[in-house]
């Protein structure tokens, strides 16, 4: 797998707003293919984990709410150059901002809720793989 896996997760108001099948379409129709996948809800200490890099930043305390808030589904896709080609179909973060027929502009709500997470680096793809999914998980 390594460089040639993304990590993602559909956020809560996606999840709510009943996106996941179009979200997962569009990931089947670019090619990828989910090695993992599970929903989940992720507990305040889980979201403060996981995004933990972002702890000094004054959204984290925002984002840890959001994230523990509702069901997510979380993720390992596969495909060559897999971290570079979900950042294109997901988009900007802002979905407002993002190219049309991006996962964030059909489906987000605004830039806190832009409907997924994607990883942005071949390193944090593995790290977010490993910190939701088991080696035995992983088809």
């Amino acid at each position: 797998m390594g460089a040639n896996i993304t990590f993602t997760m559909i956020k809560p108001t996606a999840f709510k707003k009943n996106c996941v099948g179009k979200i997962l379409y569009k990931i089947s129709e670019a090619g990828f293919r989910v090695v993992a996948m599970k929903v989940t809800k992720l507990t305040k200490a889980q979201a403060m984990k996981f995004y933990e890099i972002h702890a000094a930043r004054p959204f984290y305390g925002e984002l840890v709410e959001f994230m523990s808030s509702g069901p997510i589904v979380a993720a390992i896709l596969e495909k060559e150059n897999a971290v570079e080609a979900y950042r294109t179909l997901i988009g900007a973060t802002n979905p407002a901002e993002a190219a049309e027929g991006t996962i964030r502009k059909e489906c987000g709500t605004n830039i806190g809720e832009n409907a997924v997470h994607g990883s942005d680096s071949d390193e944090n793809a593995i790290l977010e793989a490993n910190f939701f999914f088991a080696q035995t998980e992983r088809f």
